[in-house]
């Protein structure tokens, strides 16, 4: 009997320490490094922890054939803190994720449909590249450059898990050509023709 009295200050605190066990973001709240602050525990409910928008197929119709819908903490609230999230790749026959980095994650791909190559390259400009097929994993690095593209005539589609609930992303062709990035600037340090850097700008619309 004694043995139970001194459970049971043990027991009560286990009971309340669930508050801690996740913290569901209040998206109205600011978004710091620590994350969203918690949504208050009496209002999280199952919905909370179930999210279905990796169920749809992304559009494909678009400049590099392919598309990535996340399911990141903005759309799933319930990963806040708990660092990992994910996405979803659809690609069509010649689609492109073009070369691109997370910076606060590295990323499980697993293809689940039709063949993808996927590849990065590491800090000491060695190139990893390796085509996937249904069922294959491969891993890509924190914050190294990286991409995905199909290969063969039928679509693609993969999934990505990130360890991170905000994984950030550059893609470095929109980096350069899509935003106001000075032309001359982009010549002198990326050696690239000034001719070609003013296409690319007009095809991605980028502006200076």
């Amino acid at each position: 009997m004694l043995h139970i009295f001194f459970l049971l200050p043990l027991l009560l605190s286990a009971s309340h320490a669930s508050v801690n066990d996740f913290c569901v973001a209040d998206l109205k709240g600011p978004d710091g490094p620590s994350g969203y602050p918690c949504k208050p525990p009496a209002k999280v409910t199952t919905h909370d922890f179930v999210y279905a928008g990796l169920a749809a197929e992304g559009s494909t119709a678009n400049i590099i054939n392919a598309a990535v819908t996340p399911a990141f903490v903005a759309q799933f609230p319930g990963l806040n803190g708990l660092g990992l999230s994910a996405a979803r790749l659809d690609l069509a026959p010649g689609g492109v994720i073009p070369l691109h980095t997370h910076p606060g994650a590295s990323e499980l791909l697993i293809v689940t449909e039709g063949l993808v190559t996927a590849g990065f390259i590491a800090s000491d400009n060695s190139v990893y590249v390796k085509k996937l097929s249904k069922g294959q994993l491969f891993i890509l690095p924190q914050g190294l450059l990286h991409f995905q593209l199909s290969y063969g005539k039928r679509k693609a589609v993969a999934y990505a898990v990130f360890s991170s609930s905000n994984p950030g992303l550059q893609i470095l062709d929109f980096a350069l050509f899509a935003s106001n990035f000075s032309s001359s600037l982009i010549t002198q340090t990326t050696f690239l023709d000034p001719e070609q850097v003013k296409k690319l700008k007009s095809v991605l619309g980028g502006s200076g």
